[in-house]
């Protein structure tokens, strides 16, 4: 699946910082796929551009309530069972890497639970049933930025690998 940017999106995007850099790379894969990863999808993508993703979909739940939140979610099966950590390492990111396996261990550990339907107030009780999780949501909270950041890099280094460029000044391609 051939995905465009132009150059000028690009380089609006970059002139915001890491976090809108990555961003415009995230949305045009996540719209070109349909919005959601779905089995379908993930056949589209290339396994960067899936890791991309995969990346920003974590962030976007730990950040807002952990690694409970993003295993309760459904998410765990994306991210535990897949080689997304091993991806992660292959991109330089070892800390974030070591961090998603522990995660893992977690998770097999009490994915069962942590996916059970329940109400909101059991939900929440689950932060104080599984402890465990908390350092690792810390940690990832406290290194986002430095992740956010090395994934920008990653992705300038190499912007083909996720996108085809368009040049809006002759409307080629790069």
């Amino acid at each position: 699946m051939e995905i465009k940017l132009t150059d000028t999106e690009i380089r609006e995007a970059a002139s915001k910082g890491m976090e809108a850099f990555v961003s415009v790379f995230v949305h045009a894969i996540s719209d070109a796929a349909g919005g959601e990863i779905t089995a379908q999808a993930m056949e589209k993508l290339t396994s960067e551009q899936l890791t991309l993703w995969g990346y920003w979909v974590m962030r976007e739940e730990v950040m807002e309530g952990g690694f409970i939140q993003l295993i309760h979610n459904g998410w765990g099966p994306f991210f535990f069972e897949n080689p997304f950590a091993r991806a992660l390492k292959l991109w330089g990111l070892r800390d974030l890497s070591k961090l998603v396996y522990e995660a893992r261990r977690l998770y097999l550990e009490h994915g069962e639970v942590l996916t059970s339907d329940c109400s909101d107030e059991e939900f929440m009780a689950l932060y104080e049933q599984f402890p465990d999780f908390d350092p690792l949501d810390d940690d990832f909270v406290e290194h986002e930025e430095e992740y956010t950041e090395a994934i920008a890099r990653h992705i300038d280094a190499a912007p083909e690998a996720f996108v085809t460029i368009v040049n809006t000044n002759d409307d080629s391609e790069e």
